[in-house]
């Protein structure tokens, strides 16, 4: 059954979301910065590019948190039905859970008087039973996030951090500022975003933390290029 929260203790801004920051926030800043870069490319209106941004923010922010829901929710529901596939063996095949046992600890050296004892001990509470059989033979471990609050903080990253690109763009539509270099100063924004997100991927990753910056800016470099000449490109076809 699904754990409604998290680890003990933990709340959607715990460390343990961290990977699901970075990873929203890191698909959030470049998918919204390539959807600017190609309607700049394509010297779209201010108006048009805030709109295409946000319907880009709204959507691909949705569906990249319905995808991690349905993903950790599978990861729980698979674990649990092997669970209970452990559970009936051990009732109904105990003899051959008990030798499987024993033949594991006979692996990691236990023989003898003490594998006896091991077998014993672990064969006698069956909760332990079932989660040493997960552990050591499936090689399962218990996934204790939570699939709302994982697919929660994928979303809240993606728009927290996929709007950064849009600042500028807002930024001058609100207050009627020049427009000229909005590319400029959105592409700095978004460089000193990703440069953050890249430190924190290095962190959950435990990487050398300047190739996680330098891999996250080279991504959204990319993405970015890309989108611009084709907005050109399409741009000069449709002129």
């Amino acid at each position: 059954m699904e754990e409604p929260h998290g680890k003990s203790g933990s709340g959607l801004f715990s460390k343990e979301f961290l990977p699901e920051f970075v990873y929203g926030g890191i698909d959030g800043a470049i998918t919204t910065f390539a959807v600017v870069a190609g309607a700049t490319g394509a010297n779209l209106d201010i108006p048009v590019v805030i709109i295409l941004g946000f319907a880009n923010l709204i959507a691909d922010g949705f569906s990249m948190s319905v995808g991690n829901f349905f993903s950790t929710k599978a990861s729980h529901d698979t674990y649990e039905r092997h669970k209970a596939t452990e559970h009936w063996e051990i009732e109904n095949l105990r003899e051959t859970e008990v030798e499987e046992i024993r033949e594991i600890y006979r692996k990691k050296g236990f023989e003898g008087a003490l594998l006896e004892q091991v077998v014993q001990v672990i064969t006698s509470n069956k909760e332990v039973w079932v989660d040493t059989m997960m552990k050591e033979e499936l090689e399962m471990a218990k996934d204790q996030t939570s699939a709302y609050q994982t697919a929660g903080m994928t979303f809240i990253s993606f728009l927290l951090i996929g709007f950064i690109p849009l600042v500028a763009y807002v930024f001058a539509l609100i207050f009627k500022t020049s427009t000229e270099n909005l590319f400029i100063y959105s592409c700095i924004l978004t460089g000193v975003a990703m440069c953050i997100i890249g430190t924190l991927k290095s962190i959950v990753n435990n990487k050398n933390m300047l190739q996680g910056i330098a891999e996250t800016l080279f991504l959204g470099g990319v993405a970015a290029v890309l989108s611009y000449y084709v907005g050109a490109v399409l741009e000069g076809l449709f002129r």
